[in-house]
């Protein structure tokens, strides 16, 4: 059954803004201390303290069970891995780091893949192209298109440049709560999807892997690796719709945060 579309007013715009600056908050900083050595178990504690400090709770800990505050996948991992402290970074990996909180009632919700040290030359035009898919995507928020142009912008722009988009998992609606309506596929599915109008926020969030689309999930049962183990990226932003066009409420970019 397919979940609700719930628009948002202004004002709750506004205080979704406020949960996903926490979010790029996080996020800034992580990417500030990731280095060879640090354990994801480390990164975690980081992002759970920080995150407490600015008097949000961690959206993912303990949500269908999982252990950890971040979802931290390395190359062959898509998405949901688990931290751990015998899970060393090593210099060129990649971290996908994925990053979610409730503050004031309302989630944010973030993705970001970052280098460890430097990568090979393959590695970052993996993290360049699926971060522009996110930004064409963006684009494309617009009042009147439809959910499938943004599936078609990160699908074209993908696939263009030898890669291949994750089709197990999607994007979604967010707000009071974490998963809302629509489903948003990083690839064509149907042309007859919703429209976008004014007041929906999505979490906008390309999986993109260097070989097969084909996915498998590990037995710890949350970890998604790809089928043939090349390396995956992954970027989300929240963005809402405005009749100004889109508006990033998880922008890493002047963040703002109430002290």
């Amino acid at each position: 059954m397919s979940k609700s579309i719930i628009i948002k007013s202004p004002d709750e715009i506004c205080h979704m803004r406020g949960a996903n600056q926490i979010v790029a908050e996080v996020l800034h900083k992580l990417h500030e201390i990731v280095e060879p050595g640090i354990t994801t178990y480390e990164l975690d504690k980081f992002a759970e303290d920080l995150c407490l400090q600015r008097k949000a709770i961690p959206a993912f800990k303990g949500y269908r069970g999982f252990p950890g505050c971040l979802c931290v996948s390395l190359n062959e991992e898509v998405v949901h891995g688990i931290p751990s402290r015998k899970r060393k970074l090593v210099k060129g990996d990649i971290l996908s780091v994925d990053f979610g909180v409730l503050f004031n009632g309302y989630f944010g919700d973030s993705a970001v893949t970052l280098p460890v040290g430097a990568i090979t030359s393959d590695k970052v035009k993996l993290l360049q192209i699926t971060e522009q898919s996110l930004l064409l995507a963006i684009d494309q928020v617009q009042i009147g298109n439809r959910i499938s142009d943004i599936s078609n912008a990160v699908q074209r722009h993908v696939e263009d440049n030898g890669f291949s988009v994750v089709r197990q998992f999607v994007g979604h609606g967010i707000g009071t709560s974490l998963h809302e309506g629509p489903e948003i596929p990083n690839y064509v599915q149907s042309d007859r999807s919703p429209r976008i109008i004014a007041g929906m926020v999505l979490a906008i969030e390309p999986m993109v892997n260097m070989g097969t689309h084909k996915v498998s999930v590990l037995k710890d049962g949350w970890t998604v690796i790809t089928a043939d183990k090349k390396c995956s990226a992954h970027f989300e932003h929240s963005v809402a719709a405005t009749i100004n066009g889109p508006f990033i409420l998880s922008s890493r970019k002047n963040f703002e945060i109430k002290k």
